[in-house]
């Protein structure tokens, strides 16, 4: 990189440092955005977080809707790259896109290989099955003999690998996705799904649902937007972005349009 590039480069990053939005092009690092856009990594198959509109090319829901109110917040414009959930962390780190904005679970393992915001929305596991379903069981612990599914490397799957690990013998089927676990329960071809309580919540809301809740957890996780390992300075901005938008009530507006209760204010507690 000449000299002279990198110098530019390096004081449009001071100045997202210091607390402004700055626009420039964009270092390796991704210190600075490119071009004015913010690019977002987002698995677009996660409702009512992330998921395709009837058209299925428009994203919708409520990450986008927090993604795009950020952006105007900075003064940006948004790119959403629509990413397998098994990749999302790797297309971060390679500079694939500046941020990740996808229902991200904050875990100590996480925190130790990137950066992350502070939090801006509550979650909980739930256990889901159908209506009228002949299955006992009343929570995780007690599936032994069941078909459980889940979304492959979520907290789902961490909390049903810790229960497995614990002698709770059930048989796993792990999807990319967390609609496939609710076709697969649709259909009879699992008993029971374990997925967030945001999820959830979502499924059995139509009152048409041929889902229930039969156990819902604590909500001691919370989503965060993750970013590149020593990202500093747009981790900076992106707070800076979210405590605004907290603070003038956006995102518990945005809470009651997909949710219809507050999902998001036991986040920042």
């Amino acid at each position: 990189m000449q000299l002279r590039k990198f110098a530019a480069l390096f004081a449009a990053a001071l100045t997202v440092a210091s607390g402004l939005y700055a626009v420039g092009n964009k270092e390796q690092s991704g210190l600075t955005i490119e071009n004015g856009t913010l690019t977002i990594g987002m698995e677009i198959g996660y409702p009512p977080m992330e998921y395709y509109d009837e058209d299925g090319k428009t994203p919708i829901g409520f990450d986008v809707d927090m993604a795009k109110a950020l952006v105007e917040k900075m003064g940006l414009k948004v790119k959403f790259i629509d990413t397998a959930w098994d990749g999302i962390f790797a297309g971060v780190d390679t500079g694939k896109y500046d941020c990740i904005i996808s229902s991200v679970t904050v875990t100590p393992e996480r925190e130790a290989a990137h950066n992350f915001t502070r939090p801006y929305i509550a979650n909980a596991q739930a256990m889901v099955l159908l209506k009228g379903s002949q299955v006992k069981a009343r929570s995780p612990e007690e599936t032994s003999g069941l078909g459980v599914a889940y979304q492959a490397e979520t907290t789902s799957d961490i909390y049903m690998a810790k229960l497995a690990d614990q002698g709770v013998n059930f048989t796993p089927y792990e999807y990319d996705k967390v609609m496939n676990c609710f076709d697969e329960l649709r259909l009879g071809r699992v008993d029971v799904i374990v997925c967030d309580s945001l999820v959830a919540v979502d499924y059995i809301a139509p009152a048409d649902s041929p889902f229930e809740i039969v156990w819902q957890g604590p909500a001691e996780e919370v989503f965060a937007i993750c970013l590149k390992k020593g990202n500093d300075a747009l981790t900076a901005a992106l707070d800076k972005a979210l405590d605004e938008l907290f603070a003038e009530g956006t995102i518990l507006r945005l809470s009651r349009e997909v949710f219809k209760i507050d999902m998001v204010s036991a986040a920042r507690k």
